[in-house]
C-alpha cells in the first residue's frame, strides 16, 4: 500500500535562497537547520575537504551525506522537533576536476576561463535523513558555455553574481545570457533537483502539496 502523505514541515540544512525558493515552488514547508556559530560553520566547511583524487560524483554523494547527517545531530543536540532533515550540495566538474565556489575573483576569473566555450557537467546531490531511515539522489546535467572574451568574464566576476556558487556562476541570474545549451536538470543546476527531491519527500510520507493530493 502505498504511505500516507502528509504536509508537514521538514528541515532545511541551507541557508541557500535558492534551495529555499525551489521548496516553496513545490509548496514544501520548512525551517532552516544552520550552525549555531563559526565553530559549528568551520565543521561543517571541513566537510568538504576532498578525499585525493575523488571522482564528482562520489565526493557531492559523499559530502552531501556528512552534512545531512551532522545536520541531524544538530536537530537532536537541540531537542528541536524530529523531522526529516533535506540536505543537498552542488558541484561543478569539467572532466575529473571539481570546481566549488571560488576563494576569491581572481580564483572566479580562472574558474570561468576554463568553463567559457566547453561543456561542463553540473551535479547535485540531495539527501533526506531522519532517526530511522536515509534516502539520497543524484542529479547530474551538463552545461555548455558558450565562448567569453576576458573583459566579458572580469565584467561578470565585478557583478559579484560568481561568489558563492559552485563553479562561479549562476545560471538564472546573468550568466543565462552565457549558457548555450543544457541536458538535465534546470532546478538541480540551481541547486535542488525538484523531481528527485519531490520523490525522494514522498518515500518520506510528505506531500508536495502544488504536486501531489494528500492521501
Amino acid at each position: 500500500m502505498p504511505k500516507p502523505r502528509t504536509q508537514g514541515r521538514i528541515w532545511l540544512a541551507s541557508q541557500s535562497p535558492r534551495r529555499q525558493e525551489l521548496l516553496h515552488q513545490i509548496g514544501i514547508g520548512f525551517d532552516t537547520l544552520l550552525p549555531a556559530d563559526a565553530a559549528e560553520a568551520h565543521a561543517l566547511e571541513e566537510l568538504e575537504a576532498m578525499l585525493g583524487r575523488e571522482a564528482p560524483a562520489s565526493y557531492v554523494q559523499r559530502v552531501t551525506a556528512l552534512k545531512a547527517g551532522s545536520a541531524l545531530a544538530r536537530m537532536k543536540a537541540r531537542g528541536l522537533e524530529a523531522r526529516p532533515v533535506l540536505c543537498a550540495d552542488t558541484t561543478v566538474a569539467l572532466g575529473r576536476d571539481i570546481f566549488g565556489k571560488p576563494e576569491s575573483d581572481a580564483h572566479a576569473v580562472e574558474m570561468l576561463t576554463r568553463l567559457a566555450g566547453r561543456t561542463h557537467r553540473v551535479l547535485t546531490a540531495v539527501c533526506i535523513v531522519s532517526a530511522r531511515r536515509q534516502r539520497a539522489a543524484l542529479s547530474v546535467s551538463t552545461v555548455a558555455i558558450a565562448p567569453m572574451t576576458p573583459a566579458q568574464i572580469r565584467a561578470y566576476v565585478a557583478s559579484g553574481e560568481p561568489r558563492g556558487k559552485a563553479g562561479a556562476y549562476a545560471i538564472q541570474g546573468r550568466m543565462a545570457a552565457w549558457v548555450a545549451t543544457i541536458r538535465g536538470s534546470h532546478s538541480g543546476i540551481m541547486g535542488l533537483p525538484l523531481h528527485e527531491t519531490a520523490t525522494l519527500l514522498r518515500d518520506f510520507g510528505i506531500a508536495a502539496p502544488n504536486l501531489d493530493t494528500p492521501a
